[in-house]
């Protein structure tokens, strides 16, 4: 069952060493997709990791790019993106404002990768635009909710 919201006791600032730990604490259940979601339910949780050149992390707003359109070689944009499953998945949390956890692969002290717990956010907007590389992308703009 999709859980939509916090998942136990875990809270903003809490860190895992990997996308396994991740899914086994089902705060992020897909061990290798960014989105976990679908076009029925909407997304319950994302992860940014420095993939999509597009991805914006900023205080009040996250931009995140769509999913799609990637060279599997290189991981650089090489195709317009399509308005596939995933990505019709946050059309259907941007129609129904349930929110969406965010996990962010950052730099921990210690100099290793870590996944830190952003919190909740909800999908304010989809933008089909041109990216940098020239090829359009869906654009997903998060705000963070505020308790």
């Amino acid at each position: 069952m999709r859980v939509f919201g916090h998942i136990g006791t875990y809270r903003p600032g809490d860190t895992f060493a990997s996308r396994l730990e991740m899914s086994a604490a089902r705060v992020h259940r897909p061990v290798r997709a960014g989105v976990s979601g679908t076009a029925a339910e909407g997304v319950d949780s994302i992860v940014l990791a420095g993939q999509y050149e597009d991805d914006v992390f900023a205080e009040d707003t996250i931009l995140y790019a769509g999913h799609g359109g990637r060279d599997p070689k290189t991981g650089r944009q090489a195709a317009d993106q399509e308005l596939t499953d995933r990505n019709r998945a946050f059309h259907k949390s941007l129609e129904t404002q349930l929110p969406v956890r965010v996990l962010h692969k950052v730099v921990a002290e210690d100099g290793l990768s870590v996944y830190r717990y952003e919190g909740l956010y909800q999908v304010q907007a989809a933008q089909y635009v041109r990216g940098r590389s020239g090829f359009f992308i869906w654009l997903f703009t998060l705000r963070p909710l505020r308790s």
